[in-house]
């Protein structure tokens, strides 16, 4: 007798439990995100549509490149909500931003300007992709003595964190809360991130998860994201 037995359903990390996305790039015309409005309402749907109901908005902040503040951050959201609200959408979207730790960051820190948090005083920062900077320790306990706490990006798309692990280990151990990227746990930036991921995620370190979602391709991975064991682990850990 011949049995046909059906391909086993993946099933898809659910996004509605986490409810808010703690890191994206969906206002228009502010850094690599959204290009502009449309691309921006598009992006949104997206979100929508994988089962999150609020949204935090973290623009890059980084001298040189992008040059945004806590003032341009904030009216460029309530000017893009505004159009939202007069089209009939109904959400919320929160700003933030993603700081990057560099001569400016700790520029805002000496003057103790204003910086934009995720909730209460949680603080989203990232480093270089090539080395950390020398000062990043001195800069996060900055942070702290003014009352922030940070909010780690994506470590685990650092390989020089990969390499030197305990280096991580003394961020967590200060105070740094990790944010990793969804993405990270399906392979999208390569099987040694995923592998970094999945080892961070055994230590119990993941307090958020977010998409960081910049374009359609990076919806596109996060609509095919399976619900791993690893995901699973990072998502009992999550405080978001």
């Amino acid at each position: 007798m011949l049995h046909f037995f059906g391909k086993r359903h993946k099933e898809i990390f659910p996004f509605h439990q986490l409810e808010r996305d703690v890191h994206s790039h969906i206002l228009p015309g502010l850094d690599d995100g959204a290009k502009d409005e449309v691309h921006a309402e598009s992006l949104i749907k997206g979100l929508l549509e994988l089962g999150y109901s609020k949204l935090t908005a973290t623009p890059h902040v980084m001298c040189d490149m992008f040059d945004n503040d806590a003032d341009s951050i904030v009216e460029c959201r309530n000017m893009f909500v505004d159009t939202l609200h007069k089209k009939g959408w109904e959400l919320s979207i929160e700003a933030a931003a993603e700081y990057l730790v560099d001569e400016q960051l700790e520029q805002l820190l000496k003057e103790k300007s204003r910086l934009l948090t995720i909730r209460n005083n949680l603080v989203l920062i990232e480093v270089s992709f090539i080395e950390p900077p020398h000062q990043l320790n001195e800069i996060i306990f900055e942070m702290m003595l003014q009352g922030y706490v940070p909010v780690f990006a994506h470590p685990e798309r650092y390989s020089f964190y990969s390499r030197d692990r305990a280096s991580l280990q003394l961020l967590h151990e200060m105070g740094c809360l990790m944010q990793c990227n969804l993405l990270s746990f399906g392979g999208y930036y390569g099987k040694s991130v995923q592998q970094f991921a999945e080892w961070i995620a055994q230590q119990g370190w993941v307090r958020m998860l977010g998409t960081d979602l910049h374009h359609e391709r990076h919806l596109e991975g996060l609509r095919n994201l399976p619900f791993t064991k690893s995901l699973q682990t990072a998502l009992g850990s999550v405080a978001q």
